[in-house]
């Protein structure tokens, strides 16, 4: 892109020198104004700042030195190159002139020469400080885009933070972050579901004090508060001791049934650690563990003022189940989770079930780890 002439503004009061300069800078591609006295070039610089002033000294009414002094107590020109024109005595002239903020001198006669080399350079000079108030400009901005960016995130961590102590860590990040259609409205998908809770914890309850139960159940919730996290299950709801996940919703997973698998094994590896605790304090409560997989209507459920991320379908009864019939320790799962977990877990069978709500027995199977050649 061609840069746009310099613009050079020649002030002097006799017509003729100014003629002469801006001629000569003219037919060396500048663009050229010219002004008659200090007055008049004040008048033009706020109209339009020049890249340069050449400025004759001896004028009527505002001298060089004066002109010279008023560009330089404005914050918009005080950077702007001034070359001072004069016959008088260089010496002398030189002195008064830096005192008053002049860049360069040219003695008169003027020598076009020397003229061309001192608008040269000069412009040069300006042209390295447009870049500079460009740059700081730009970083100005940028700080500033950077202090509202670093604010929205604040915020959006802050809303997150808000909306995870509600939702799922992935739920809370598609809302805030919009990256999914409106997530809780209902759609349709296939899940796996993993139902939990503990054995003996009626009992447990009926003779313990109140502030134990509180203790268990938040040793317990955050035990698998973390996991189900670290797995990144979907937590549909706890309701005591019982706690209910699912898994590809509202992100796609492609291991669905494994991860979900895996989250309970590691669940009851945890359980157990708790319960030898719990033991020796009098408390025999062990986990029961049932994962079945299906599709599922899953949505925001509730009321304004209260509103939970919830699945609903076959599915759902069909883990909890499972999880009624485990004993303490095991993961029951349905024939469908087996298929897709492939050869990567022990299971053994648990036999032909009747299970509450369904009309034909199902094969249900126990999951005992993770195979070793896995």
């Amino acid at each position: 892109m061609t840069q746009p002439a310099a613009h050079i503004l020649v002030v002097d009061d006799v017509e003729k020198n100014a003629r002469l300069l801006a001629d000569v800078l003219t037919a060396k591609g500048y663009r050229t104004t010219k002004a008659e006295s200090g007055e008049a070039a004040l008048q033009a610089i706020r109209a339009e700042a020049p890249d340069l002033v050449l400025l004759d000294v001896m004028m009527p009414g505002l001298d060089g030195y004066a002109v010279c002094r008023a560009i330089r107590a404005e914050e918009r020109t005080a950077t702007l190159p001034v070359v001072l024109v004069t016959a008088l005595d260089p010496a002398q002239e030189r002195v008064k002139g830096l005192e008053a903020g002049a860049d360069d001198f040219l003695n008169k006669p003027v020598n076009q020469a020397e003229l061309m080399a001192r608008v040269r350079s000069l412009l040069r000079i300006k042209a390295y400080q447009d870049e500079v108030l460009r740059q700081r400009a730009e970083l100005a901005q940028w700080n500033r885009t950077l202090e509202q960016r670093v604010a929205e995130g604040v915020a959006q961590l802050e809303r997150v933070g808000r909306l995870k102590r509600f939702f799922s860590p992935q739920l809370a990040d598609a809302i805030v972050g919009g990256s999914a259609d409106d997530p809780l409205k209902s759609h349709r998908r296939e899940i796996t579901v993993v139902f939990l809770d503990l054995r003996g914890f009626t009992a447990f309850t009926e003779t313990a004090d109140p502030e134990e139960v509180m203790q268990v159940l938040r040793e317990y919730h955050a035990a698998m508060g973390r996991l189900i996290t670290e797995h990144e299950g979907t937590l549909e709801r706890f309701t005591g001791d019982g706690i209910m996940v699912f898994f590809n919703d509202p992100v796609p997973m492609p291991d669905a049934a494994p991860r979900a698998v895996r989250m309970a094994l590691r669940m009851q590896r945890e359980v157990a650690r708790l319960a030898d605790g719990w033991q020796r304090r009098g408390y025999a409560l062990r986990m029961g563990v049932g994962i079945a997989m299906g599709f599922a209507t899953i949505g925001a459920i509730g009321f304004e003022g209260r509103i939970d991320y919830g699945a609903i379908g076959t599915v759902t009864n069909l883990a909890a189940r499972l999880c009624a019939e485990a004993n303490g320790g095991e993961v029951l799962v349905s024939q469908r989770v087996v298929a897709a977990l492939g050869p990567d877990f022990v299971t053994e069978p648990r036999g032909e079930l009747q299970l509450k709500g369904f009309q034909r027995p199902m094969t249900v199977l126990c999951v005992r780890g993770e195979s070793t050649t896995a």
